[in-house]
């Protein structure tokens, strides 16, 4: 599951996630913090938890962006842009548990309620990221479509055709969609050994060409889905989706909003050296 529906609007479901277990992180560390006696502790082993949080974060953004140094330096802005999901996760847990254990060592009173708290929120994480991924498939869906360019019905394996290949889900009134879309075009335009499908959910094909035409976007293998059946088939609730299959037609990776040319240039790096 990549995102949820709250009213009109879906969320991003790994943020999520993330900051419930934070919470639990902290409300656990808190509450045995309290069992000492000492009225400070609470406070204490509470802003351990969140500092450690956002030490973890930081490092992760940093490590992230520093693995990226030649995409994001012509595009400096984009660090800054953390609606792309780049961070390096190993690098955030290795820094927020040494700063606990740092705090712990600090304190020795709170060894126990920062350990206790680091691992219930760290097994809530876990639990929570695999479970958002059950009955989720891994294999690219092979529903029909309709090929804008003569009508055709096909499938995503068969545009791929044993190709590494990103499909983006996308509507013309969808802003975010409008705001990538000439970066995922410049990169269909350079990439050779990656396809790029685009997928239009729910509009009909006059709406799609007019769109294109207007906005001089001269896109292969744009697809129509009328009835929006891919988008819930892929685990979301909103647009743009953006996923990336392998050359045997596995999912090697998934986004949910905006995409810009260094997050995507990640994501096309790890898909060149999926195997």
């Amino acid at each position: 599951m990549l995102s949820i529906s709250v009213g009109p609007f879906a969320l991003p479901v790994a943020p999520l996630v993330l900051l419930a277990a934070i919470w639990i992180a902290y409300a656990v560390a808190v509450r045995l913090a309290g069992r000492g006696g000492d009225s400070h502790q609470p406070d204490t082993a509470g802003r351990a938890i969140f500092n450690a949080a956002l030490l973890g974060l930081l490092v992760a953004r940093l490590v992230h962006v520093a693995l990226l140094a030649d995409a994001y330096s012509a595009a400096p802005w984009a660090a800054l842009d953390l609606r792309d999901g780049g961070w390096n996760r190993p690098a955030g847990i290795v820094a927020g548990l040494a700063w606990l254990a740092w705090q712990g060592h600090r304190f020795s009173a709170l060894r126990q309620p920062l350990l206790i708290g680091g691992v219930a929120g760290m097994a809530f994480w876990l639990a929570a990221s695999v479970a958002t991924q059950i009955g989720q498939s891994r294999a690219m869906p092979t529903l029909p479509l309709v090929a804008l360019k003569d009508g055709a019905r096909v499938t995503l394996p068969q545009i791929a055709d044993g190709r590494p290949v990103v499909v983006n889900l996308w509507a013309s009134w969808c802003g975010p969609c409008r705001q990538e879309m000439p970066v995922l075009s410049a990169a269909q335009q350079r990439e050779s050994g990656v396809g790029f499908v685009f997928v239009n959910q729910g509009e009909t094909e006059d709406d799609v060409r007019i769109y294109l035409g207007e906005n001089g976007l001269a896109l292969r293998d744009v697809l129509l889905d009328a009835g929006s059946t891919l988008l819930p088939a892929v685990g979301s609730r909103g647009l743009p989706t953006t996923l990336f299959y392998d050359a045997k037609g596995r999912l090697v990776d998934a986004h949910f909003g905006v995409l810009h040319a260094p997050a995507l240039e990640s994501r096309l790096r790890e898909l060149r050296a999926a195997r």
